[in-house]
């Protein structure tokens, strides 16, 4: 088992996180060390891996490196860094770094070697498609290529050998004096596949766990995310998914995209994808959601999902931030201290996800399966062996019943809450979720869920001061519900009678239909869906069958 499926990631931009200077003042400062006062609040979150963006010697913003073996000086040095990763193994953090290799920036030493020295230059073959034909956009009296137009950023010939070696062996610096236990790959998805093949080699060569994962805004993930290239890719399909379904109050979008990549058969079944509902190049997702009660939802979903989540600094608790035109990406990349935690509703939640997705396999390894979609609620189901676990949203302002179908089993507990259960009849349960609410269901033969070490979920109920006593949520007067699909007659609450036909499918939604007939008047042929057929209602204060059977 990867370490990586038994992680949850806390994503920080050095650079803004310590407040450091916009331009490198050249100023030796420890401010990277703030880190070892987050630890606590790192363990509280149930997070196990902290992804570092850019923290070579550069210029600006941390992407125009400058060396690749000495830690930006505004940060700190070589040795405090070295101090930083040891805190985070010692208490069980694993530490991944920002592989900038596409591209470096004008102050890298073998570039500034070449506006020296220019035609002589060792240096010259370094970069892509340098050449003295013409003057760059910067006034050199030679042209190379920028990353996508950014002459700021100078291209890498990745092809070089003697480029290669440097890199390599910048890595290998890395993995012995910081003992990093893996790299995030800018822009993978325009660089040099070749390049990454032995970059891949040489890495796994050294630790055969060591992670390779690649930022791919768009196209095919697995043309990299393959086993011949990258372990794994940023996910930013399901990242705008994820916002915009709950904006746009749609749970179809993000499930269809879930269903694309992960359902039996999905494109990226195979591929273990890095999650994120925000980052240091997109808005904050406080400042994207329309409505701030969505945000435990999405963060459900980030968690749950499969792939290895990962949490951007300071959205745990709600900050905000929105790129602009005048200051760039700054707010997006604030400076933030442990004195600004907000342990707030939001962070207690984000807080029990990374408590529940932990202890269980289902929410790390398990299939994938989308049991039932409307717009404003989604049922997943997450299966591992012999765990079965059903993920229940809801995004309207009210509690919602709904019922779905299950694998089996008899009853289903709430392992979130960790103290509500529902009754399983004939393989079909009806819950309720509250508002904006998550429900984390495992499926049981009646036997109340234990943590993996033995810990009982109403244990860890109790240290959240809820009631701690599991609950029926059926209460013992309600007529039982007959297994959906069972033939007959039925008779609806108001008072007319139908003839169960069959069910049936929506081919657009999989939403599974009761086709049925009525008894009288034209005898129409009507569809519903069956967890609306199979539902309790409620009828001057009593809970009654919406379709009651009759014969």
């Amino acid at each position: 088992m990867y370490w990586v499926n038994e992680s949850v990631f806390y994503h920080i931009y050095p650079l803004g996180f310590c407040g450091a200077p916009v331009v490198n003042d050249g100023k030796l400062e420890y401010r990277l060390d703030k880190v070892m006062d987050f630890i606590p609040h790192l363990k509280k979150m149930n997070v196990n891996a902290v992804y570092f963006g850019p923290v070579f010697m550069s210029t600006t913003h941390g992407y125009d490196t400058n060396d690749y073996y000495n830690i930006d000086n505004r940060l700190g040095d070589n040795d405090s860094f070295a101090r930083i990763c040891q805190a985070l193994h010692d208490n069980g953090i694993r530490v991944v770094l920002d592989g900038v290799f596409n591209h470096v920036g004008r102050g890298f030493w073998a570039f500034e070697d070449v506006r020296r020295n220019k035609q002589g230059s060792p240096y010259c073959s370094w970069f892509q498609n340098l050449n003295f034909g013409g003057n760059s956009p910067w006034g050199d009296p030679f042209w190379y290529e920028g990353w996508e137009g950014n002459y700021d950023l100078v291209k890498l010939n990745l092809r070089h050998p003697d480029v290669k070696k440097h890199i390599f062996d910048a890595v290998a610096m890395w993995m012995d004096k910081f003992g990093i236990d893996g790299l995030r790959l800018d822009v993978a998805y325009c660089m040099d596949q070749d390049f990454l093949r032995e970059l891949k080699h040489f890495c796994k060569g050294r630790n055969s766990q060591f992670w390779l994962m690649g930022e791919i805004i768009h196209g095919d993930y697995a043309r990299l995310a393959n086993p011949d290239l990258l372990d794994s890719c940023t996910n930013y399909e399901c990242y705008k998914g994820i916002y915009s379904s709950h904006n746009d109050r749609n749970y179809f979008e993000i499930a269809h995209s879930l269903n694309r990549q992960f359902a039996n058969g999905g494109i990226y079944h195979n591929i273990y994808t890095y999650n994120f509902v925000d980052n240091h190049d997109v808005n904050r997702l406080a400042s994207t959601l329309k409505d701030p009660l969505m945000a435990k939802n999405a963060f459900s979903v980030l968690y749950f999902m499969p792939g290895v989540p990962s949490v951007y600094y300071g959205s745990e608790w709600g900050v905000k931030g929105q790129k602009n035109k005048t200051e760039f990406d700054h707010p997006i990349r604030p400076c933030l201290n442990v004195s600004d935690i907000e342990e707030n509703d939001l962070f207690r939640h984000v807080c029990r996800l990374g408590l529940v997705r932990r202890q269980y396999k289902a929410l790390k390894y398990g299939s994938f399966m989308n049991t039932l979609i409307r717009n404003e609620q989604l049922v997943f189901k997450r299966k591992f062996e012999d765990e079965t676990i059903y993920i229940a949203l809801n995004l309207t302002d009210k509690e919602f019943e709904l019922g779905f179908n299950t694998d089996g089993g008899t009853k289903l507990y709430d392992v979130f809450d960790g103290r509500t259960s529902f009754d399983v009849n004939g393989n079909y349960a009806n819950i309720t979720i509250p508002a904006y609410g998550t429900r984390v269901l495992v499926q049981t033969n009646g036997e109340a869920p234990e943590y993996p070490d033995g810990t009982e979920y109403v244990e860890y109920a109790q240290t959240t001061g809820e009631d701690t006593s599991w609950s029926e949520a059926q209460p013992e007067e309600r007529k039982p519900l007959p297994a959906v699909g069972t033939p007959g007659k039925y008779r609806h609450f108001k008072g007319g009678e139908y003839e169960f036909i069959c069910l049936a499918k929506d081919s657009e939604t999989s939403e599974e239909l009761v086709i049925y007939k009525a008894l009288y008047g034209e005898q129409k042929i009507w569809a519903r869906p069956s967890a609306i057929f199979y539902q309790y209602v409620n009828v001057d204060g009593k809970e009654v069958p919406r379709f009651e059977k009759i014969d």
